[in-house]
């Protein structure tokens, strides 16, 4: 029988990252009105609460995006569909003008960019910011929000990916 040693300490960051690649995660982008607007993918996304609704998603303090995020007071949420990746790929991309770059949005409430044909977006009132390491958690509140069709996009070992078709067993 194998005996696992009781660790002592975290795992390291590149064991953690190898870890955590194997967790399969809905791709969304934020935005934030400002002078540029600004927006980030994430796979951090989730819901957080039913009483009163609330979501999260967490954003490296480091990013280029933290600045307006840290004092936005609404945010939009773009669950990207399968076909989607390139817009998914702009958003991730570092050094660019991102809004430029893709040209399928619109100004929203309060300013907030709207990225066209997501499968779902939720425009957010953000409530919280917790620190947390490198990164910070934004709690939000969903004030409105819109779906359409499609499945979603996915992010697993590194790599975007798209749900199989289920099939029934015969």
């Amino acid at each position: 029988m194998n005996v696992i040693a009781e660790p002592h300490a975290p795992v390291d960051p590149d064991t953690f990252r190898v870890l955590l690649r194997r967790q399969a995660a809905s791709v969304a982008v934020v935005t934030a009105a400002g002078d540029p607007p600004v927006g980030f993918t994430a796979t951090s996304f989730t819901s957080v609460s039913l009483r009163p609704p609330l979501v999260s998603f967490c954003l490296a303090r480091s990013s280029s995006s933290w600045p307006t995020v840290a004092g936005a007071e609404h945010v939009a949420v773009h669950l990207l569909g399968e076909d989607q990746r390139d817009v998914a790929q702009t958003f991730a991309t570092s050094g660019i003008d991102r809004f430029a770059a893709h040209s399928g949005w619109r100004h929203g409430p309060y300013g907030v960019p709207l990225l066209q044909e997501p499968v779902a977006w939720l425009l957010c009132r953000v409530t919280q910011r917790v620190l947390a390491g490198d990164h910070a958690i934004v709690l939000a509140e969903p004030l409105t929000g819109q779906h359409g069709e499609g499945a979603p996009l996915l992010y697993h070992m590194g790599r975007y990916a798209a749900l199989q078709p289920t099939t029934k067993e015969s």
